[in-house]
C-alpha cells in the first residue's frame, strides 16, 4: 500500500511538473557570425548533435555552405541593432554563440558593435546564456602574444575588447573563449580550455567549435573566460 501511494505520487509530481520537452521541442541556438570559419564549424556541430539552429546572416554573405544544412537563416546585419532584435524575434532561443567579427562598409566592426548589438538583444530578449568567441591577447592576455603581433593587431584587438567589456557587465551568464592562431586543420581532440592568461599556441576552427558546443550548457563554464588552445 505503502508503495503504491508513493508510485502514485511520484505520477502526480510528474504531471504537475508539466511536460517533458524532446530535443526538438527545446528552444534554439542563435548564431552570430555562422557563415564561416569558426561559426559554421559551430553551427554544423550544434545540428549534428540535435538542436535548432538559427543564424543571422548578410544578404551578401556567401550561404553554399549553409544552405546544405538544416539551419534557419535570418537575413539581416549584426551591426544594425534591429536586424539583430529580429532575429531573437524569428525562434525562441536558451543561447547565443557569437564568433562575429570584421569590418563594415561604414568602418564600424562586428567585433565591438556587433558583438555589443547581440548582447543588447539578448538581454532585451531574456536570453541569458551567451557564448563569446574572441581572440588571446585581448584584455589581461595580452601578454600572451607577442609585442609585434599586438602592435599589428591593435585594432582587432582593441574591438573585441569592447565587446568582452561590454559583456561582463551585461548581467548574461557568458563565456568568452579567446582562441590562439587559427588554422584550418581537421579537428584533432587535443583542444583545450584553460584559465591561465599567459596561455598561447595554435588551434583549428574545428577545435574550437567543438569546444564552443562541449561548453554551452555548462553551468560550471558560466562567468569564465578561457584560453582555446592545442594541448601538445
Amino acid at each position: 500500500m505503502i508503495r503504491r501511494r508513493k508510485l502514485l505520487g511520484l505520477i502526480l509530481a510528474i504531471l504537475l511538473s508539466g511536460p517533458v520537452l524532446a530535443a526538438d521541442d527545446q528552444p534554439g541556438i542563435l548564431v552570430l557570425g555562422g557563415t564561416r570559419g569558426v561559426g559554421l564549424e559551430t553551427v554544423k556541430l550544434l545540428l549534428a548533435r540535435g538542436d535548432a539552429v538559427t543564424v543571422l546572416v548578410r544578404p551578401t554573405s556567401d550561404l553554399t555552405a549553409l544552405n546544405m544544412t538544416e539551419a534557419t537563416l535570418v537575413v539581416g546585419d549584426a551591426l544594425d541593432r534591429d536586424s539583430v532584435d529580429a532575429a531573437f524575434a524569428s525562434g525562441e532561443f536558451r543561447a547565443v554563440v557569437s564568433t562575429l567579427s570584421g569590418k563594415g562598409k561604414d568602418g564600424k566592426m562586428a567585433d565591438a558593435e556587433g558583438n555589443i548589438n547581440g548582447i543588447d538583444a539578448a538581454v532585451a530578449a531574456g536570453v541569458n546564456r551567451f557564448v563569446l568567441v574572441s581572440s588571446i591577447g585581448v584584455g589581461d592576455s595580452k601578454e600572451a602574444l607577442p609585442w609585434i603581433a599586438r602592435f599589428m593587431l591593435r585594432g582587432f584587438l582593441e574591438a573585441k575588447g569592447r565587446g568582452e567589456d561590454h559583456l561582463f557587465v551585461s548581467g548574461l551568464d557568458y563565456t568568452i573563449i579567446r582562441p590562439g592562431n587559427l588554422d584550418n586543420d581537421d579537428a584533432t581532440g587535443r583542444g583545450i580550455l584553460t584559465e591561465d592568461r599567459s596561455a598561447g599556441g595554435s588551434i583549428s576552427r574545428s577545435e574550437v567549435a567543438r569546444l564552443v558546443v562541449e561548453v554551452l550548457d555548462q553551468p560550471a563554464a558560466f562567468r569564465k573566460v578561457y584560453a582555446a588552445i592545442e594541448a601538445e
